[in-house]
């Protein structure tokens, strides 16, 4: 099983960054918080150093969604009840949040074995390369764009991910955290 700290070195400077300016934290603050220096605070932010184990399971639990207001409870029950396929993760450690029933019956293993657990381990390598160049789309900007993208057919004992377009969209909680809705596009025919 993979731990909460298997986060992508790509994504977690640019989630700190997005992260302490939409709460307008200043690095110095958020340095004093984590016991480092300002300079590492900036040095992780630009992706010139990443932190080391301790670093990062702290800044992991600091920017890990965690739905618990009811604002953010009903949208694990709106992605729960949808109609359509859909699941809804962290958007830093891609623990599974909640899935709608059709999304359930897609995959071959009991929803509690995927919830809260990272699905990360289930990427295809179209998801992998979109998820290295989430900066490339301003994925951490603060007004961050949908991404639209392709991925190819992969089977994995759990689930199958089909060939098809996907379409992530970033969505805040109430806390300032993130979670991520990935859903299906429908081709045009």
């Amino acid at each position: 099983m993979q731990t909460e700290t298997a986060v992508l070195e790509s994504s977690l400077g640019p989630s700190l960054r997005r992260w302490r300016v939409l709460n307008r934290v200043k690095q110095e603050a958020l340095a004093h918080e984590l016991g480092v220096s300002q300079t590492r605070i900036s040095r992780w932010e630009s992706g010139k150093s990443q932190p080391d184990d301790s670093d990062r399971a702290k800044i992991t639990r600091l920017l890990r969604a965690r739905p618990e207001s009811a604002a953010d409870k009903a949208l694990l029950d709106l992605v729960s009840r949808s109609a359509v396929p859909v699941h809804l993760v962290c958007d830093l450690t891609h623990r599974l949040l909640a899935m709608s029933v059709p999304r359930a019956c897609e995959w071959r293993a009991p929803v509690n074995e995927f919830l809260n657990r990272p699905l990360w381990r289930f990427a295809s390598e179209g998801i992998r390369a979109t998820e290295h160049r989430l900066t490339d789309f301003g994925w951490f900007e603060p007004d961050a764009p949908d991404i639209v993208y392709r991925t190819e057919h992969v089977d994995f004992p759990e689930m199958t991910i089909p060939e098809s377009t996907i379409r992530i969209s970033r969505l805040p909680l109430s806390d300032g955290r993130f979670a991520r809705l990935v859903r299906e596009e429908q081709d045009a025919a």
